[in-house]
Formats: C-alpha cells, structure tokens, sequence
C-alpha cells in the first residue's frame, strides 16, 4: 500500500512498474476488487463487476475484458455466450488503490438484461422508474 500512498502526492509524470503496483492493490477478504466500466467515448457508465488478480492480468494481457463471477465463482470472459464483448481501451486505479476503472469499447448491450447498461433504474423521490427498455 506504500506504493498507492506514494503515488497520492507524486508530480504528474511520476511512474511506478505495474506489478508493483498491482502488488499493493486492496482487494478483499474474497481476493476481489470491484471494477467499473465505462464506454470510453461516451463515458457511459456501463456496470460494476468483480476482479480477482487472475482476472486482472488476463485483461491486461489480451485486452478483451475478464471478471470474477461471484455466483458462478469462475472467470468471466465478459460477451463469452453474448457475444457483446469488452476490449479494454484505458485502465485507471483510484487513489485508495481498491477500485479499478475500466474504459472499454462495448459491442453490443453491457447488461445481462439486454439494456445498454445495468443502470436502468432511476430513483425519482419515492419511485423507481426504467429509463429505457430492453430491446427483447
């Protein structure tokens, strides 16, 4: 954690290796760290998903995106039976070193329901209301 702290009060500029920092990343008691992703020409938040650190490197590696799936407990390749892929255009850590922001290049709907994103559901005082139908 050194390593994040570090790098709060670093000139802009300053440069770290990867794997040290990936090192000093704050995942959970679970071996995860929550990763939200962003279409990144829009800035559209898309959805917030899970990685554990084996997700992570496969990410960084092939640049298609892999979660952890909590209730499957395996990889995620995201778009693996949907077809509606993730490639990884920009990845940023925040300052406490455990949230990840994915910005990605979505092909097709982000949301298992079919919805452009998972964020659908807007609060309006006392009511929920859906923003926008899913195409099915």
């Amino acid at each position: 954690m050194a390593i994040i702290e570090a790098l709060q009060t670093a000139p802009t500029g300053t440069s770290k290796p990867l794997e040290d920092v990936l090192e000093a990343l704050n995942f959970n008691e679970a071996g995860l760290i929550p990763a939200v992703a962003q279409q990144y020409d829009s800035k559209d938040v898309l959805m917030l998903a899970w990685m554990n650190r084996e997700s992570l490197e496969e990410t960084l590696n092939t640049g298609r995106v892999c979660y952890f799936s909590r209730s499957r407990q395996k990889l995620w390749r995201k778009g693996e039976e949907s077809g509606h892929l993730q490639h990884l255009v920009e990845m940023r850590i925040d300052c406490d070193g455990d949230t990840l922001l994915l910005l990605v290049d979505q092909t097709g709907p982000a949301c298992h329901t079919n919805h452009p994103n998972c964020f659908y559901l807007l609060v309006e005082g006392r009511k929920v209301t859906v923003t926008a139908a899913s195409p099915d």
